[in-house]
Formats: C-alpha cells, sequence, structure tokens
C-alpha cells in the first residue's frame, strides 16, 4: 500500500513540475520568435524571474523522492540515462546563470550572447525532459543487474523523439498563455497569436503520441484492465479544449489554469499506464524496476510520509502567495534600469 501511495506521489510530483517550470521552459524557447525588441526580452525574462527557482523545488523534490523512495529505480534510471540527465543538469544550471549575468553588463553583444544561452538550454531542457520519459514509457535496455545495455543515439529513437517535439510543443503553449497575463500591447497580441497557432500543433503532436504510444508501448495495458483510468486522458483533453475555449473568451488566467490541467492529466496518463514499473527494461520483463522491488523499506516509507505531509503544503502556501504578489501585468516602463 505504502509503496502505491508513493509511486502516485512520484507521479503527482513530475505533473506538477511539468505544469509549473513548464511555462519557464517555454517562454526561454519562445523568445527568439517573440520578442522584437530589447523591452519585449526583459518582460519575458520577468515573467519568469520570481517564478523559475521555486518552480525547481518540484524537480528537486521528484528527483529526491525518486532516491529516497525508490533507491533502486534511482540507481539504474540514473545510469542508464546519465548522459541525457547530466546534459538537462548542465541545461539548467545555464539557464540559472543566464538569468543572473544577462544584464551584469549593459553591453548588445553581451546580452545578446546570453539572450542565445536562455534560449538554446531552455529548448534543450524540453527535449531532453520529452525524450526521457518518452523512454521510460517505451522501456530501455537494462538487465537484471540494472547494467545499460544501449547508447545515447539508442534513446533517440522515433517515439523517444516524437515524445519530446510533443513536450516541446505543449510546454511552448504554456509559455505562451503564461505571457498573454503577463504582457501588455503588441507583445501580447504576437502572445495570443503564438497560442492560436501552438494549440492545433499540440493537438496533432498529441494524436501522433497517443498513435506511437499505441504502436510501441504496453501503457494501454493497464487502462484495459482499469477502465476507471480512461478519466485520465478524458481531463486530459477537456484541458486541453478549455484552454483554447479560455483565451477566445478572454479568460486567460483559466485558460492557463486549463492547460495546467491538461499537462498534469497528460503526465498521469502516462505514468499511469507505466505502474507498477518505475524502470521498464525493454530486453527482459524481470529485470523492470517496480514500486514495490525498487522500493525502501516500509519504515522509511512511512517517515517519508509524514514529512511529506508538513511540508508540501508550507511549500503550495508560498509558492500561492507567490503567485498571487506577481499576478499582474509587467509594464515595460516600470523595468528600466533592471
Amino acid at each position: 500500500m505504502l509503496e502505491t501511495i508513493w509511486f502516485i506521489l512520484w507521479m503527482l510530483l513530475w505533473a506538477v513540475y511539468f505544469a509549473l517550470d513548464g511555462f519557464d521552459l517555454g517562454l526561454g524557447a519562445l523568445m527568439p520568435f517573440i520578442a522584437k525588441e530589447e523591452d519585449d526580452r526583459r518582460v519575458i525574462y520577468h515573467a519568469a524571474g520570481p517564478f523559475w527557482d521555486g518552480n525547481e523545488v518540484w524537480l528537486i523534490a521528484a528527483g529526491g523522492v525518486t532516491f529516497a523512495a525508490f533507491p533502486k529505480a534511482y540507481a539504474v534510471m540514473f545510469s542508464a540515462l546519465y548522459t541525457p540527465l547530466l546534459m538537462l543538469l548542465f541545461a539548467l544550471i545555464l539557464r540559472a546563470v543566464s538569468f543572473e549575468f544577462r544584464d551584469k553588463i549593459l553591453s548588445y553583444g553581451w546580452r545578446t550572447v546570453w539572450d542565445f544561452v536562455h534560449f538554446i538550454v531552455n529548448l534543450v531542457a524540453c527535449i531532453l525532459l520529452g525524450c526521457a520519459f518518452g523512454n521510460l514509457f517505451m522501456g530501455i535496455p537494462v538487465d537484471a543487474n540494472g547494467v545499460f545495455h544501449g547508447s545515447l543515439l539508442g534513446l533517440l529513437n522515433l517515439y523517444g523523439l516524437a515524445t519530446a517535439l510533443f513536450f516541446t510543443c505543449f510546454f511552448i503553449l504554456h509559455g505562451a498563455l503564461w505571457l498573454v497575463i503577463k504582457s501588455q500591447g503588441q507583445l501580447q497580441i504576437r502572445a495570443i497569436a503564438t497560442c492560436n497557432f501552438m494549440w492545433p500543433l499540440v493537438l496533432l503532436m498529441g494524436l501522433l503520441f497517443i498513435w506511437l504510444t499505441l504502436a510501441r508501448t504496453q501503457l494501454l495495458n493497464n487502462y484495459l484492465t482499469h477502465p476507471a483510468l480512461f478519466i485520465l486522458p478524458v481531463l486530459a483533453v477537456a484541458g486541453l479544449a478549455g484552454a483554447r475555449l479560455f483565451l477566445t473568451a478572454g479568460k486567460v488566467w483559466l485558460a492557463f489554469a486549463s492547460n495546467c490541467i491538461f499537462i498534469i492529466c497528460l503526465t498521469f496518463t502516462g505514468v499511469s499506464g507505466m505502474f507498477p514499473g518505475i524502470v521498464i527494461s525493454s530486453i527482459d520483463p524481470n529485470a523492470t524496476v517496480t514500486a514495490f522491488n525498487g522500493a525502501s523499506t516500509t519504515l522509511t516509507l512511512q517517515i517519508m510520509l509524514g514529512v511529506v505531509a508538513v511540508m508540501v503544503p508550507i511549500v503550495i502556501a508560498y509558492q500561492a502567495w507567490l503567485y498571487r504578489l506577481f499576478a499582474h501585468p509587467i509594464d515595460p516602463n516600470e523595468l528600466e534600469g533592471h
């Protein structure tokens, strides 16, 4: 029972991370295509500025839960996916540096370099997250000893790349929706146009993702065994549809919230299909690391559950206060000197 609870918590932490840090990543990947002048770029940086480091707390929590609740899964996952995860780590480090260094020198060349770095590392992070989860959904070649029998190029398979493209598209849509909330004037108009362009692209990539998932993974098996799980993809579709409808109606906060529901339920849809698998072996089903054979001791799980019950509400309360404090649109005239 505890193992199942921790699997759900593990899934929830990843879902919340994608829903929150997803708009930061999407904003960075979108910036060169939507920012026409320096004021636009400053607005985009400040739209993410108060939130990105707090949003990454959920990534740290997801990694920490993997390490503490499912140590065997952590060991195998970080061994098999060592190179892409290390690349993701460096991308996130450089993203932090780009926020801090961009305005240290008031030079066009200096800012241009860091704007390019900011764009590249956000785009790379989107791609790597999608590719990693695509391979986890499909299964990776690990044996009973946890030894990885593949290569980095092997992870760049059709399904992994399709999932990476899908993740990148809905992160960019998410970032554009957030920019609609935080911007004004022509930048906001371009952000709305970007949302209208990206929404059908996300839908198209979603259909491709579903088709490839049915063809190349075993995720459907859990749904056929437990039909109640079909509520998850239904809610994901409803969230995506709601994002478009609310944006058209001018209710931008509801549009953003609906897209959060889409991302969270989409994550639940994929990860629920893996259960009880965490690291699925594509070469030996008996080598799959599950929530049961890869879990910590019962005492460890009980203690951690108490810690989570205390700390997670505090983090949620703090972030809710932060989002409320910085909910207003950004006026470029107020950013002079920042």
